[in-house]
């Protein structure tokens, strides 16, 4: 039996905290789980999330998938755009927002939707009553990335606030996309 890849864990602005699904996720797989570690977590800057992508990425041992939350989903598509050579097996990629949403963090501003899509194997999971992006836009997103696509019906953010815990169906998920690749 071969050895999980390890994880890139990449949260939304003001990181996830540790009762987040993430947090536990990353905790449970110890040293093949590691954090993107931005200065700028609560005034996100696009080009310091993307040095704290590269240098996460570095930091594994052999191409990890990333898996990412919120704006960590829109850091993610953008980093792809550049980096998308192999460096990573595959993008697990949950409940993006929509920068054009009236909900979208100010702080955020840099962020935006991707504009190409990317041949890292990526799935985009979808909550149908997400109050950062409508299930249409974020099938759009997947569309342009080129993405998968996993509803998952009615889940809100799929954070803490929406009640989901540990989210082990989540993580069941990214196992199943995980064997994939």
């Amino acid at each position: 039996m071969s050895r999980p890849r390890p994880w890139v864990i990449v949260p939304g602005i003001w990181n996830s905290d540790a009762e987040h699904w993430q947090s536990h996720w990353q905790e449970s797989r110890g040293a093949d789980a590691v954090r993107i570690a931005p200065t700028s977590w609560s005034e996100p800057d696009p080009d310091d999330w993307s040095a704290a992508i590269d240098r996460a990425v570095a930091a594994c041992a052999e191409p990890p998938v990333l898996v990412a939350h919120s704006l960590g989903v829109l850091a993610v598509a953008a980093w792809l755009a550049e980096h998308d050579d192999g460096r990573v097996a595959g993008a697990f990629l949950v409940a993006p927002p929509d920068p054009d949403a009236p909900g979208f963090p100010v702080a955020a501003a840099g962020f935006t939707v991707p504009t190409q899509g990317v041949r890292t194997p990526t799935v985009l999971v979808v909550s149908d009553d997400d109050p950062y992006c409508t299930a249409d836009r974020a099938l759009g997103i997947a569309s342009t990335l080129g993405a998968g696509v996993q509803r998952i019906g009615a889940f809100g953010h799929v954070n803490v606030a929406s009640g989901v815990g540990d989210w082990d169906a989540g993580r069941t998920l990214l196992e199943d996309f995980a064997a994939t690749l």
